[in-house]
């Protein structure tokens, strides 16, 4: 089971985040990104081939993060009793599950997903997806059932109170039906494929997770590449950040890693989707 540490050095800064704000109710720092998505894409293209799985961008996407944070363990951290940062022992990234045609949510995470391929990432979400639509989970569907037997008036009481227990007191509840720390390090989740151009996701106070990245579409856009204009395919992703745990120089440390994987992603990730990308003309950076 991953577990936490305690991290005793803090700087400045972070010690006094600590003592300025409670835990986040509401999104805190925001940002975006635009990525010229043809490599990405084309990787995605020939992962499909290779593996014969439904590999989405959205799957590259999680390996990335989960890359970018194991680059950048600090931001890979829960707040305890407000005042304690404690680092989490693994990178586990949670994925947003659509259900009913969007009309719902759930989710699943992966744990430990910068030590696994896309294709893999791409299979475990496949099977949670399914057990999740057929109410066959028992991560998601014990802790629902549990909070369907509660009036509603004391719902947010217990979960606040299964927070505190799980996150402050450090108390595994599995045995109760509760999963233990269910949001991991980061979620991702797609709007793009409701056709929404780019949107901003809240943080979750119960899950503290400290970062959210939101998918929006893929579309075409002049991209400048060696000082000439060319029509991509870009991607935007919304980011939401806990402001206690990154500042601008862990934002942008992520960013560097994570955009690095995206635009470059068999350089980084291995030949998976080669003979997709061998006809292509070799593309520059985007600025």
């Amino acid at each position: 089971m991953g577990g936490f540490r305690k991290q005793r050095r803090l700087g400045a800064w972070r010690a006094l985040s600590l003592h300025t704000w409670e835990r986040p109710a509401d999104p805190t720092v925001y940002g975006i990104l635009e990525l010229d998505a043809t490599n990405a894409l084309a990787y995605v293209e020939g992962a499909r081939e290779a593996t014969a799985l439904h590999v989405t961008i959205t799957h590259l996407v999680g390996k990335a993060v989960a890359l970018a944070i194991a680059a950048c363990p600090d931001v890979n951290a829960v707040i305890r009793r407000g005042r304690h940062i404690y680092v989490r022992d693994t990178v586990d990234v949670f994925f947003q599950i659509a259900l009913d045609g969007g009309k719902d949510l759930a989710g699943a995470k992966v744990s430990r997903a910068n030590e696994k391929s896309v294709g893999e990432i791409a299979t475990e979400l496949a099977d949670r997806s399914a057990r999740v639509r057929a109410h066959r989970d028992r991560d998601i569907g014990r802790p629902q059932a549990l909070l369907a037997r509660l009036p509603s008036a004391v719902r947010g009481a217990a979960m606040r109170t299964t927070e505190w227990l799980t996150y402050d007191l450090g108390l595994d509840l599995r045995t109760v039906g509760i999963p233990y720390d269910s949001f991991g390090s980061a979620m991702v989740t797609n709007v793009g494929m409701f056709g929404l151009p780019l949107g901003f996701a809240p943080l979750v106070p119960f899950s503290r997770t400290p970062i959210l990245l939101t998918l929006g579409a893929i579309t075409d856009k002049p991209v400048a590449i060696d000082g000439e204009v060319h029509v991509r395919p870009v991607l935007p992703i919304g980011a939401t950040f806990d402001h206690r745990l990154l500042d601008g120089h862990q934002a942008g440390q992520l960013a560097q890693r994570f955009t690095a994987v995206l635009r470059d992603p068999v350089s980084h990730l291995g030949p998976t989707a080669a003979a997709a990308l061998s006809d292509r003309a070799p593309l520059g950076s985007t600025p």
